[in-house]
């Protein structure tokens, strides 16, 4: 199976070297940027597209530009476990995973014990709640993407609406770990930043505009 990754990049700077060293050369790699002061370069196996900024609306750009019948969206801040394409292939393998969307476990890049038990909690919800993130990656077939409508050019919470779409039922957790940057938590606290998160999603759940909501996430 062909693979497309899909990485919505705004001044992402070294972060995003880390990512695309934990990815291969065997899958098609779009890096979609949206205005960043220093705009990534594309490079071998690399292809740099401009969008609006905006998470969703660059993510969009880039499922409509990859040529893979798979697609895997990962931020640009999160490294992928080095099992991760054995677990990607293996979901792709499955004939009845193919209405349905694969999500990694989440890390965080950081020694505090706190961020063990953030990510404990973030998985709980991702299995429970059926709530996986955008930090712990998302996979599906083309044609399911497409049958979904896609991710919607939202600036923030267009990771939710597009789990909730596809349904607890339809998700599952692939065997790999997607380790993502600590920096916003470590600089507004491991308590205070998950509370702000789940204010954020409280929210949305309430029909708050996403643009409303995106001025308080920063």
């Amino acid at each position: 199976m062909k693979l497309s990754v899909v990485l919505p990049v705004l001044d992402a700077g070294a972060e995003l070297g880390a990512t695309l060293a934990s990815l291969d050369a065997d899958c098609e790699i779009l890096v979609v940027d949206g205005g960043s002061k220093t705009p990534p370069q594309s490079s071998s196996g690399v292809r740099v597209l401009l969008a609006p900024r905006g998470r969703g609306t660059q993510l969009a750009a880039g499922a409509a530009a990859a040529s893979g019948e798979w697609l895997l969206f990962l931020h640009a801040d999160t490294t992928l476990s080095a099992d991760w394409r054995a677990a990607v292939s293996t979901f792709a393998a499955d004939p009845a995973n193919a209405e349905k969307a694969g999500y990694f476990r989440l890390a965080f890049a950081a020694a505090d014990p706190r961020g063990g038990r953030v990510a404990a909690l973030a998985n709980w919800r991702a299995r429970v709640f059926g709530l996986p993130y955008g930090d712990q990656g998302l996979l599906m077939a083309r044609g399911f993407y497409a049958k979904l409508g896609g991710y919607r050019p939202i600036p923030l919470m267009e990771d939710v609406d597009l789990v909730r779409r596809i349904g607890k039922k339809r998700l599952v957790e692939l065997g790999a770990t997607a380790t993502t940057s600590a920096r916003r938590y470590e600089r507004d606290g491991w308590l205070l930043r998950p509370l702000r998160n789940l204010f954020c999603l409280a929210l949305f759940f309430a029909g708050v505009p996403p643009r409303t909501i995106a001025r308080l996430y920063r």
